[in-house]
């Protein structure tokens, strides 16, 4: 096993995987840029050091700085959370150069699945359904339109290098299918430097459904259950919850043994997660793969009982995964709300700024993910997410109830926050009812989901 960590990345993740190292008896050091000099994560590891100014591509995204400073501070592995470098191949590649343990799967496994219309291959070939649509990238809006037309509108374009709802639209026909192409392309190559583009035929009012996995070096692959994280605005999530309401046991099964042949296709290694669209007829599709831990992973720890980054970091060390397929037991029902600085009627416009009280609920069954405390500056330099409040039941009527009573109590003073926008959800008829999909925003909240 490791004896020290590097956490390569800041913010809640970085507290929640110190915390797990400091339970394994691992001592952990923390990066962080100017920014970021009184930020919990650095108060929490053992050692601490600066890697650069504010702006993210010269701390976070700097490489060779997180590589100096793992080598100078005699970290054996890196964490590198999600976000930044954590699906970034050259890093992966330069950490393994370094003989620095990454605690994800290789380089080539991140490329390979990073590209989402490699990824797309790759799935067609293990006989994994995937979405209608383009079977090889596509650059020129002319060949693209030609296939639009075979695939059939509407049809989802899409960056091969994408995320985040970066470099996608959606076009319903040939009339604006150019400029829609042309968008997302300039958006891709902006974004990611990358020009590559596939399509796929739009599926309407689909569910996100995500499956989480976990690999080890022996070759042993689990699934641990589903996320349903349908609520999202701008293409980005807001809300998940596990087990899906609109999962039965038997699709379950079904979409769970796919997801574990996805990952067994690539050989892949540590956590990761297979995402699903499920159409109204419950056929599911694949969409993409993260190789990585996801924010919304609290969920699935809280139906299973287990700690996946600690299950991450086992994996990493050459050790076995801690359970079978057979003993992975969804008990319960878990909802996570993501707290963000921002306006939702603003059109969820980033709020930084001072934070002037804080009160986080507690009690049974209830669990807050932050890395923020009361006069804490939130910087405008990053990522808006201020925490996540997860919250565990029996049912999904007990959990809806408890994250209720939950976001009543939490309490955030002197920024704007997205907390009562959580709470409209809550408490709205429709997603009572589980009636819900990847429009339910722009459909219910078409103020906020513009």
């Amino acid at each position: 096993m490791f004896t020290k960590i590097l956490v390569a990345n800041r913010g809640e993740i970085a507290v929640r995987i110190i915390r797990a190292c400091r339970e394994m008896g691992i001592k952990t050091v923390a990066v962080y840029s100017e920014a970021d000099r009184d930020s919990l994560h650095t108060l929490l590891a053992d050692e601490a050091i600066c890697i650069g100014p504010a702006p993210s591509d010269k701390s976070y995204l700097n490489m060779e700085r997180i590589i100096s400073a793992t080598v100078a501070m005699k970290a054996e592995a890196v964490h590198p959370g999600f976000g930044f470098l954590s699906e970034n191949a050259r890093f992966a590649e330069l950490c393994e150069k370094c003989s620095i343990t990454f605690i994800g799967p290789s380089a080539d496994l991140i490329n390979k699945m990073g590209n989402k219309s490699e990824a797309r291959k790759t799935m067609m070939e293990a006989g994994v359904p995937v979405v209608p649509g383009s079977k090889e990238p596509v650059y020129k809006v002319e060949e693209a339109k030609a296939m639009a037309e075979e695939i059939g509108y509407p049809v989802m374009i899409k960056a091969s290098s994408g995320g985040g709802g970066k470099g996608m639209r959606i076009s319903y026909g040939p009339d604006d299918f150019e400029a829609n192409f042309l968008n997302a392309q300039m958006e891709s190559v902006k974004g990611f430097s990358d020009d590559t583009m596939y399509l796929e035929r739009y599926i309407e009012k689909p569910r996100h459904i995500e499956f989480q996995i976990m690999a080890d070096k022996q070759g042993h692959v689990v699934h641990l259950g589903e996320r349903d994280c349908s609520i999202q605005r701008r293409h980005q999530k807001v809300l998940e919850e596990s087990p899906s309401i609109a999962i039965s046991k038997e699709l379950r099964k079904k979409m769970g043994e796919t997801a574990v042949r996805a990952a067994r296709a690539v050989g892949y290694e540590n956590a990761g997660t297979i995402e699903f669209l499920l159409d109204k007829n419950k056929n599911f599709y694949f969409m993409e793969m993260n190789t990585r831990i996801q924010v919304e992973h609290p969920v699935t720890e809280m139906v299973t009982g287990m700690d996946l980054i600690k299950e991450q970091i086992r994996i990493a060390a050459g050790e076995p995964l801690s359970v079978t397929q057979d003993e992975v037991r969804i008990q319960g029902h878990a909802i996570e709300c993501r707290i963000n600085a921002e306006n939702p009627a603003k059109h969820f416009m980033p709020c930084p700024g001072l934070i002037t009280n804080v009160h986080t609920p507690g009690g049974n069954g209830v669990r807050v993910d932050s890395h923020i405390y009361c006069d804490y500056r939130v910087p405008p330099n990053y990522d808006s997410m201020l925490l996540k409040l997860i919250v565990h039941g029996k049912d999904r009527e007990s959990a809806i109830a408890k994250m209720r009573s939950a976001l009543g109590e939490l309490v955030i003073e002197g920024i704007e926050t997205n907390l009562d926008f959580q709470y409209e959800i809550l408490n709205h008829d429709a997603f009572g009812q589980g009636d819900t999909d990847t429009h339910f925003i722009p459909t219910y909240f078409p103020q906020y989901g513009k």
